[in-house]
């Protein structure tokens, strides 16, 4: 097995290849069809709801497969929409929710918020690039992670946003040696002490970025006792 550092890397440094051949996996392929040919005419939260395998599409496009099931949260997510500051979307401190309310904005345009290239075409690239990362997780979690704090991070705008999101808090915690207690201490006072260790806005700068995954790849594979190079 290549070491973390190295496995990311190699899918990284070309990640256009990397996608559209996951993009013409079968089972990718399949769902991505079936996807495109029906979500014209999906008008209404019920429409989206109720067609099973559209929904699972859309859920695990934005990461949130596992939460499938939870039919009866999406619809009051939806239903609330992301223009009040007080919705549900809003409160929660997963932003997934807030960028599929975002995409599916059944609150603000009605039958036409499936229309847009965001809820189509965008929702389709969410697909591959999801299945892309955790088809890397599948041989080295590690990678999986790195991936998607590279697309993920440069987004998070305040420490609760990488607190609320257990992947990207998982990188950060390695990175910075949190110890893992810390997630019973209140929350005002981890955001704290991330912002005292971490400046937010450097995650959207691509150097700093790059620098910070490479740190936290070299330092997961000397946790999980991977064969690193780079550390050697």
């Amino acid at each position: 097995m290549l070491d973390t550092t190295t496995s990311y890397r190699l899918i990284a440094r070309d990640i256009t290849t990397s996608l559209a051949r996951t993009a013409k996996e079968p089972q990718v392929a399949l769902e991505s069809a079936y996807y495109m040919k029906k979500i014209g005419g999906i008008a209404s939260i019920d429409d989206f709801l109720k067609d099973t395998r559209l929904f699972k599409f859309a859920m695990t496009a934005f990461g949130l497969d596992d939460m499938a099931y939870a039919k009866g949260f999406v619809r009051k997510i939806l239903k609330d929409g992301v223009a009040d500051s007080t919705s549900l979307a809003n409160r929660l401190t997963d932003t997934r929710f807030k960028a599929l309310a975002t995409a599916f904005n059944f609150k603000r345009d009605g039958a036409a918020a499936t229309s847009s290239f965001a809820t189509r075409q965008g929702v389709v690239d969410r697909y591959v690039r999801q299945t892309m990362e955790v088809s890397a997780g599948a041989d080295n979690e590690g990678v999986r992670l790195a991936l998607y704090f590279q697309r993920t991070a440069p987004t998070v705008k305040s420490a609760y946003g990488l607190l609320g999101d257990e992947a990207l808090w998982k990188v950060v915690k390695t990175v910075l040696g949190f110890p893992t207690e810390m997630a019973s201490a209140d929350i005002t006072k981890q955001a704290a002490a991330i912002n005292k260790r971490l400046d937010i806005s450097t995650l959207s700068d691509p150097v700093k970025l790059g620098k910070f995954i490479g740190r936290f790849t070299a330092m997961y594979d000397a946790q999980n006792a991977q064969s690193a190079p780079l550390l050697s």
